[in-house]
């Protein structure tokens, strides 16, 4: 068990991010938590806005829930909205208390509204006073805020992208060690753009300064073999690094989805997801198959720029979809 930062709370370095299995059958979700168990994984992340995730961890967890230490968060940015969803997630967890709450995802503006009179930040500290939640977080993509979000006293932990890919945040993980902020590494994977999961996983966790990464998982397979992501990186493991680093570059899409609803239908993630079966994987037939499938093409774009609007990232998601088209031959 490692600490979370200076909240009290000893969790595993390893935790179990709570968006796939939005895609999973329920039936299957108590073989997945036995998994949890039996690989001592007990740091749980989900959030509101992952549609059934928090009621299926809820059902998972009835009868074992002093095993877990619970995170969820919040896009609520308002006093009135974020009690209502504490409320809301207590319910779904089917719990009286949760570990870690968090403010999810804000810009900078966000976050102003967050902290100011009325905001959602009122609402979390008097959900701590009461019991409903233990410890408050906040989660971001930006570098601004997560170096704003280090001089609010109320944040207990940081969720930042951190992978071996995106470690422009690392000046600041190391900030978090020493001002006793838990750090949670999240996109260990870039959102699917590494494929080897265990050079990715102990790419993180070799930095002491992260207390915990929460690769998303959906099945005991998975559990296993993140469970199990240790040791030192080899000489050979830097080659790769070096060679995945060289093909992604920075400019990829996370499949973060918040970018979406495209204004003509367009699955924006799932273009460049078959993409990047086309171009890295050399897998032609089944990304063109799989593309061709596709009600909304990327040559549908209208180019709009709503979707680069949403885009943590700052993505140039109309010129990356040109480039989509052109490379699926339309």
């Amino acid at each position: 068990m490692y600490p979370l930062g200076n909240t009290g709370l000893n969790i595993s370095r390893v935790g179990f991010g709570g968006i796939p299995i939005q895609r999973t059958e329920e039936n299957k979700i108590p073989a997945l938590f036995d998994a949890l168990l039996r690989e001592g994984i007990n740091f749980i992340d989900t959030a509101r806005g992952y549609t059934v995730s928090e009621a299926y961890i809820g059902r998972a967890i009835a009868g074992k829930r002093d095993k877990f230490v619970l995170a969820t968060k919040s896009m609520a940015r308002t006093a009135q909205a974020m009690a209502a969803d504490i409320d809301r997630s207590l319910a779904n967890l089917q719990t009286d208390y949760i570990d870690l709450y968090q403010i999810h995802n804000p810009n900078m503006a966000d976050l102003e509204t967050v902290l100011a009179p009325g905001g959602a930040m009122e609402a979390l500290i008097a959900a701590k006073k009461s019991g409903k939640i233990g410890h408050i977080g906040l989660t971001c993509h930006l570098l601004s805020v997560f170096e704003r979000a280090l001089s609010i006293p109320q944040v207990e932990t940081i969720m930042f992208p951190y992978n071996l890919v995106e470690t422009q945040g690392e000046a600041l993980i190391q900030k978090c060690r020493e001002k006793g902020i838990g750090f949670i590494a999240m996109k260990p994977l870039a959102g699917g753009a590494i494929e080897n999961a265990s050079l990715a996983m102990r790419f993180i966790l070799q930095n002491p300064a992260v207390s915990v990464v929460i690769p998303g998982m959906y099945s005991p397979e998975e559990v296993e073999i993140n469970a199990h992501a240790a040791g030192e990186l080899t000489e050979a493991d830097y080659v790769e690094i070096q060679n995945i680093r060289n093909t992604l570059g920075t400019a990829f899409c996370r499949r973060c989805n918040y970018c979406a609803p495209c204004t003509v239908g367009i699955n924006i993630s799932g273009v460049f997801l078959f993409e990047g079966y086309l171009e890295r994987y050399h897998l032609g037939n089944w990304a063109k198959d799989r593309y061709s499938a596709m009600a909304k093409k990327a040559s549908d774009c209208i180019g709009c720029g709503v979707c680069e609007s949403r885009c943590p990232y700052g993505l140039p998601i109309r010129e990356m979809l040109k480039k989509a088209a052109s490379s699926f031959g339309e």
